[in-house]
């Protein structure tokens, strides 16, 4: 069983800077795909980056990878998404989610491959 857990979000003018974190319990992130996902009001859950075989394979949503970067620490057990830059488009929940196993396609932005979920925190852009 795995316990994840995000912190780090909050309210930001547009082109500002947060950093989420992810803390993973029960299994090391090491050992897990790591997604970070969103959701904004009315629209569909979107994977925007996720890291995998310890951190050394990443995959980003194409709308963020300028301006966004996952990694992981393995030490602290957590896995940090920064994200530069923000958009009042990136106005979301965010959450992470972890995927157990393996899989040689991994890692890929599909809910469906994630089968533990956090509780999600919260990031507002003003304009």
């Amino acid at each position: 069983q795995v316990q994840l857990v995000e912190s780090g979000g909050g309210s930001v003018p547009a082109g500002g800077s947060l950093r989420l974190s992810c803390v993973a319990s029960g299994d090391s992130p090491e050992n897990l795909c790591i997604g970070w996902f969103r959701q904004a009001p009315g629209k569909e859950r979107e994977g925007i980056a996720a890291i995998y075989d310890a951190g050394r394979v990443t995959r980003y949503f194409g709308a963020v990878k300028a301006r966004f970067s996952i990694s992981q620490d393995k030490v602290a057990n957590t896995v940090y998404l920064q994200m530069n830059d923000l958009k009042p488009e990136d106005t979301a929940m965010y959450y992470c989610a972890a995927a157990t196993g393996s899989s040689r396609y991994w890692p890929r932005l599909r809910d469906y491959d994630y089968n533990y979920w956090g509780q999600g925190t919260q990031v507002t852009v003003s304009s």
